[in-house]
């Protein structure tokens, strides 16, 4: 059976408003939960960039939901250090916490004032960091001279088994890329063919474990008021790669997308005052075989939707 979460975006709600949104959600019906981890919003209206990190360990303690974290190590952060924050949640909290690891975005990176690599060396970037992480994981003592350099490092707090270490993906090509050495996968909305065949790339290449959907949305109490929100919220979001991977400021969001249209909005975000289509949307995509599917609604409200999608969306589903 597909479980639905809900999606934590630290680069639009103050990380107290989101801790106490997450509690409502697990109080709602939701069963897990995943987040962002930003130090940039996509817009100056989104307005927000709380530490995933920090708020990761306030959340697991005040709820019973696991808790995934969407991640890029290699530039911003040192996979020696990510390794340890995943040891120390993993140990704390067993079985409730899982890593996505991507290959990242300029505007959270460029503020190391390093290079911004060329695609494909962010990638192999990404596969040094993942065995730096792994090893570190497994217990041993890693260097490396690389695109990342590590000198003898050594987890000395190791969860009793080691987290899932789930592939960030968007294309097809990067989904059966994934396959070489992630848990599972998790990609964002898209076309149900394109869906589809993100599935069957991973899977075919020997893709284990599940396989995660983030479905972004937007529901009021009239279409009006959603259609404003997603408009408002989510108009710098609809860019595809490489113009999403590499502007470098909330601003140049903005900029780019001061002419995008609330048609253009709804081809990535889910928007509907219709409960049920949402939840036809949602029926859709398990179908496909989606064996997690994480909610994000795109206002900065979230009370209002967890309770509408708690009292009427999650029991329509299961």
């Amino acid at each position: 059976m597909t479980e639905y979460g809900i999606h934590a975006s630290h680069e639009q709600i103050p990380p107290g408003a989101l801790l106490d949104a997450m509690i409502a959600a697990e109080r709602a019906g939701f069963d897990a939960a995943m987040c962002s981890d930003h130090f940039s919003p996509w817009s100056a209206r989104q307005g927000q960039s709380g530490f995933a990190w920090s708020w990761l360990g306030a959340a697991l303690q005040a709820t019973n939901l696991s808790f995934g974290v969407v991640n890029a190590p290699g530039q911003r952060y040192h996979p020696a250090i990510i390794a340890q924050a995943i040891g120390t949640l993993a140990s704390m909290f067993p079985g409730r916490f899982w890593a996505a690891l991507g290959s990242g975005e300029f505007s959270n990176e460029h503020i190391t004032g390093a290079k911004w690599p060329r695609k494909e060396v962010r990638n192999a970037r990404l596969r040094e960091s993942v065995d730096v992480i792994r090893d570190l994981l497994d217990g041993q003592e890693v260097s490396r001279d690389g695109l990342i350099t590590v000198d003898r490092a050594r987890l000395w707090t190791r969860p009793e088994v080691t987290p899932p270490l789930i592939g960030a993906a968007v294309s097809t090509a990067t989904a059966a890329w994934c396959a070489e050495w992630a848990d599972g996968l998790v990609t964002v909305n898209a076309p149900e063919e394109h869906l589809r065949d993100m599935i069957a790339a991973y899977r075919d290449a020997g893709g284990r474990g599940p396989v995660c959907l983030q479905v972004h949305l937007s529901w009021a109490g009239s279409e009006a008021e959603a259609e404003t929100i997603a408009h408002d919220q989510w108009r710098s979001n609809i860019f595809v790669p490489p113009v999403c991977w590499d502007l470098a400021t909330a601003e140049e969001f903005d900029v780019v997308s001061e002419q995008v249209t609330v048609e253009q909005v709804a081809k990535v975000v889910n928007i509907s005052a219709d409960l049920e289509r949402h939840a036809e949307w949602l029926r859709g995509y398990a179908a496909l075989g989606f064996d997690r599917i994480y909610l994000h609604h795109v206002g900065q409200d979230l009370r209002p939707f967890i309770d509408a999608f708690g009292a009427k969306v999650l029991p329509a589903l299961r």
